[in-house]
């Protein structure tokens, strides 16, 4: 990978962190154990995603994600606590990524992920407040099976081609201004009617 791909490859991988943490985790660990993500030397250092306690920590990790998400303001109440860890969490792996051999590099992948997954954090945790007014449940696990295919679906693109992941990058950037917009402009317009006189007087 040139350098190009391999900051492509950071930017994809931390942004789908900022969503889903530990799918993103165990799916990379899993294939770098079995071998479907063979690894350049430079990224030698995602070897410790294989390793059987980080796998069993992802994977646990996975499961009570994949029901907590699933749940009516139990989601926000889960991304609330998870929004210093996921930020944490897709800073590391960008700084895994990228060529250990430039310590001034590895510092600004760390600080560009970090923000990149914190940025994907906050557009997901604001479009999921604004779905959480939604009187039925439908949309809300709706929404959580969309993001978990999307994640897994992304992730495998960005590792099998890592020029796709450029635009999964932009994409994963385009996506998160607008959730972060709609839900501000969503939540707006539900709280206006809920403040708004039953009889319609001002």
């Amino acid at each position: 990978m040139d350098a190009f791909e391999l900051v492509a490859l950071a930017a994809s991988t931390s942004l789908l962190a900022g969503w889903r943490l530990y799918l993103v985790t165990f799916i990379t660990g899993l294939g770098m154990k079995f071998g479907w993500v063979p690894l350049p030397d430079n990224m030698q250092a995602l070897d410790v995603l294989a390793n059987n306690w980080v796998l069993a920590i992802a994977g646990v990790g996975t499961f009570l994600e994949f029901f907590a998400d699933k749940i009516a303001w139990v989601d926000s109440v889960w991304d609330s606590i998870h929004g210093f860890i996921r930020p944490l969490g897709g800073a590391l792996l960008a700084m895994a990524i990228v060529d250990a051999g430039d310590p001034a590099f590895q510092i600004a992948a760390f600080l560009l992920g970090g923000g990149a997954a914190f940025a994907a954090h906050v557009g997901k945790a604001s479009a999921r407040a604004a779905v959480n007014m939604s009187p039925e449940p439908v949309s809300n696990m709706v929404v959580s099976t969309g993001e978990d295919i999307a994640t897994g679906g992304l992730l495998a693109l960005a590792i099998l081609n890592p020029i796709a992941a450029a635009l999964v990058a932009a994409a994963m950037v385009a996506l998160t201004l607008w959730l972060i917009f709609a839900a501000r402009r969503a939540i707006r317009k539900l709280l206006g009617l809920s403040t708004r006189p039953a009889d319609g007087s001002d």
